[in-house]
């Protein structure tokens, strides 16, 4: 039993790290307590130094002032950039008109076919109702006819009434 204690206790510090073998230099490990269901640490991270480090200011280039060609090709290039927004701009201005023409013709087109079907329909009726007044004073006439022949007829026949008696 006691070579398994020793085997226990020499796999459990393999496991455990020493915290203050690892020196870091951005920052610092304070191990605040131990228990048996875990350790708490606090790292403090320490603000950049530069003592002893390359300097930041080295490593980047200068700026050097850029010539008039540069200048002159940047120029041209937001030129370009502006005409071709400008080109794209009346592009999609025209494409709109366009679909509003479109759009207006088609409206004028429909209104045209309505008028033109609202004609058809009303010069029917009026056809419809002339033939019926037509007719009504046809059978008004015809109506009236015959009453007059009737009307002959009785006188006639009142004359040969008057006639024979």
């Amino acid at each position: 039993m006691v070579d398994g204690e020793k085997e226990r206790g020499e796999k459990s510090k393999e496991n455990v790290v020493d915290l203050n073998l690892c020196i870091i230099r951005d920052m610092e490990v304070i191990e605040l307590n131990k228990r048996r269901s875990g350790q708490a640490f606090e790292v403090i991270l320490k603000p950049p130094s530069f003592d002893g480090g390359p300097n930041p200011l080295a490593t980047t280039p200068p700026r050097r002032e850029p010539s008039l060609e540069e200048i002159q090709r940047k120029l041209d290039a937001a030129e370009e950039r502006r005409k071709c927004q400008e080109a794209e701009l009346l592009k999609h201005l025209a494409e709109k008109r366009e679909h509003e023409r479109e759009v207006a013709q088609k409206a004028l087109e429909e209104h045209n076919n309505f008028i033109r079907l609202a004609k058809e329909r009303l010069e029917l009726r009026m056809e419809n109702n002339k033939e019926k007044r037509e007719a009504h004073l046809a059978a008004m006439l015809e109506r009236l006819q015959e009453k007059d022949k009737h009307a002959v007829e009785v006188r006639k026949n009142r004359e040969h009434k008057e006639e024979s008696a």
